[in-house]
C-alpha cells in the first residue's frame, strides 16, 4: 500500500472488484482471438447508426461461466449507454441485476472520492531530490484541493513544484473503462456466447458530396462520403458497421435531421435496388472498421463519373410585385439522381461542394448546398451562388380593379446579360394561388406547381432580354 496509484490502477481494480453477495463468483471474460481485439474485452461487434444520433450496438462475448448466480464484468461498453435498453441473450442465461458503472478513472475522480478520507502527500525538494511523506485528510475537492495535515490547513496548489498523491486503492464504482455489470442465473458451467445488445448515443454519420462539373462536356464526377464520429468514449474494434439514411422516431417531441432549403425540383419516382428496412435505406460498409473513440472517419460508399449536368440561372419574383433593383440571377446545377441519365442512386441528406477546372486544370471550389434525402430519379438543383453578370429586375407596368374580387396586373421581366457569351434565365413567378389565369405572355411559359410559373428566357451576349406577362386574379 503506499504507492503510486498510476502504476497499479488495473491492479488495484481487479482487486476492488467485490462479489455483490456472499454466493455471487466473478466469471472472467475470455480474451479474445481476433488480433485486432487485443487490449479490448469487446467480441465480435456489429453497430448499426441512424441520422438521428441514436445507435444499436451488437456485442457478442465468448464468457467462461460457472453454474448458479455469478457477476460478469463487461469493460468497453458505450461511457453514454442507455442502460434500460440493454438485453443479454445466451444459452441458458438470465439477468437478475445490471448496474452501469459510469464514474470512470481519473485524477480529479479520485480527489472527489478522496473527500473525508487521508491519502499520502509526498513531496519532493527540487534541490536534492529528497522526499518527504505526510499524512493529509482530503477535507474538500471542488474548485481545489483542501488538505488537512497535522493542524494546520492547507491548499493544494498547481505552482509546478514536485508533488503527488497517492493513494491507498481505487474507490468503488471507479473504473478505468466504462463497465457494465451484469448478475446472472448460469444455467450450465463452460464457454457460452453471449450478446450484449444497448443502444447508445454519441455515433453518428453524415453524407458529404464532391461534384467535379465540367461545363464544356456538360457531365459530373460526383463522390460520396460517409463520415463517421464516435464520442461514447469508447472505440469499437473491427466492427461490422451498418449505416440507416432515415430518421426513427426516438420518442421525443422534438424532430430531428431538420435540413434548409430544398434542393429538390422534382421528387424522383424510380425504386433503388439498395436493401431497406421499413422505409429506410441501409448502407452496409463494405469492409469491417475500427471506429476509434473522439476520432472522424471517412468511407466512401458513391463514386459516379461523367453524369450529365448542366449549368443555370435561376431568377424568382414573389408576389406579382415590383423588384426594380437589379438583382443576380442564382447560379445553379442541374442533374437528375435516375438511373438511366443521371446518378443512379438515391441521396441520402447532406451537403454537396461544387468544384470546376480553371484555365490551368486545377479544381477550384465555386459552391456548396444542402441538400435533402432525395429518391433515385428525382430532378436537383444546386445553387452554387450568386451570378456576377447575370441580373434581373420585376416592374408591375400596370394593375387595374376589374371587380371586387378580379384585378388584372401586367408585368415586365428585365435581364442583362455582361457575359461573352448568350445565357438562358429560368424565370420562376411565385404566389400565383388561388384562380389565377395568364392573359397575355410574350414568351410561353408552363406552370409548375399550384403557386408557381416558369419560362425560360435567352438572354444574347453583351445584351439584354425582357418577359412580358398578364396576370387575371381572382380572390
Amino acid at each position: 500500500m503506499g504507492e503510486d496509484v498510476v502504476h497499479r490502477s488495473a491492479l488495484v481494480l481487479l482487486a476492488a472488484a467485490a462479489p455483490l453477495a456472499a454466493h455471487a463468483q466473478t466469471a472472467p471474460i475470455a480474451p479474445a482471438d481476433d488480433p485486432a481485439l487485443q487490449g479490448s474485452a469487446q467480441g465480435d461487434v456489429a453497430v448499426t447508426i441512424y441520422q438521428n444520433g441514436q445507435s444499436l450496438v451488437q456485442d457478442v462475448r465468448q464468457l467462461d461461466l460457472v453454474a448458479g448466480r455469478t457477476r460478469q464484468e463487461f469493460p468497453d461498453v458505450s461511457a453514454q449507454i442507455r442502460s434500460e435498453t440493454v438485453t443479454l441473450s445466451g444459452p441458458g442465461l438470465g439477468i437478475v441485476e445490471q448496474n452501469f458503472d459510469y464514474d470512470l478513472l481519473s485524477p480529479d475522480k479520485l480527489m472527489e472520492k478522496a473527500v473525508g478520507k487521508t491519502v499520502t502527500l509526498v513531496r519532493t525538494n527540487p534541490a536534492t531530490g529528497a522526499e518527504v511523506r505526510e499524512q493529509a485528510r482530503v477535507l474538500a475537492a471542488n474548485g481545489g484541493i483542501v488538505l488537512q495535515i497535522g493542524n494546520r490547513i492547507e491548499v493544494l496548489r498547481d505552482d509546478g513544484l514536485p508533488v503527488r498523491v497517492i493513494f491507498d486503492k481505487v474507490p468503488e464504482n471507479l473504473r478505468a473503462r466504462p463497465t457494465l455489470s451484469v448478475t446472472l442465473q448460469v444455467a450450465r458451467g463452460g464457454r457460452v456466447p453471449a450478446q450484449l445488445t444497448y443502444l447508445t448515443p454519441g455515433l453518428g454519420w453524415t453524407s458529404d458530396y464532391v461534384m467535379l462539373f465540367d461545363e464544356a462536356k456538360g457531365a459530373i464526377d460526383v463522390q460520396g462520403w460517409v463520415t463517421l464520429t464516435n464520442s461514447t468514449g469508447t472505440s469499437y474494434r473491427n466492427a461490422d458497421v451498418l449505416l440507416v439514411a432515415g430518421n426513427p422516431n426516438n420518442g421525443g417531441d422534438r424532430g430531428f435531421g431538420q435540413l434548409g432549403a430544398s434542393t429538390i425540383d422534382e421528387a424522383g419516382t424510380e425504386t433503388s435496388g439498395r436493401e431497406k428496412l421499413g422505409d429506410y435505406y441501409l448502407y452496409p460498409l463494405a469492409e469491417r472498421t475500427t471506429i476509434a473513440n473522439a476520432q472522424q472517419k471517412q468511407v466512401s460508399f458513391l463514386d459516379v463519373k461523367g453524369a450529365p449536368a448542366r449549368k443555370a440561372y435561376d431568377w424568382s419574383n414573389g408576389w406579382l410585385q415590383t423588384q426594380g433593383d437589379p438583382r443576380s440571377a442564382a447560379s445553379v446545377l442541374k442533374f437528375s439522381t435516375s438511373r438511366s441519365g443521371g446518378l443512379g442512386d438515391q441521396l441520402p441528406a447532406g451537403t454537396i461542394r461544387v468544384y470546376m477546372r480553371d484555365a490551368r486544370g486545377d479544381p477550384q471550389f465555386i459552391g456548396e448546398s444542402r441538400v435533402d434525402a432525395a429518391p433515385m430519379g428525382s430532378a436537383m438543383s444546386i445553387r452554387t451562388g450568386d451570378a456576377f453578370d447575370v441580373k434581373g429586375a420585376a416592374v408591375v407596368v400596370e394593375r387595374k380593379r376589374l371587380s371586387s374580387t378580379r384585378w388584372r396586373t401586367a408585368m415586365r421581366y428585365d435581364f442583362t446579360n455582361a457575359k461573352a457569351e448568350p445565357v438562358t434565365i429560368d424565370l420562376a413567378q411565385n404566389g400565383l394561388w388561388g384562380d389565377v389565369r395568364v392573359i397575355e405572355q410574350s414568351i410561353e411559359g408552363t406552370r409548375v406547381s399550384a403557386d408557381r410559373m416558369e419560362w425560360k428566357v435567352p438572354v444574347p451576349a453583351n445584351g439584354k432580354a425582357s418577359v412580358s406577362v398578364v396576370f387575371d386574379t381572382r380572390y
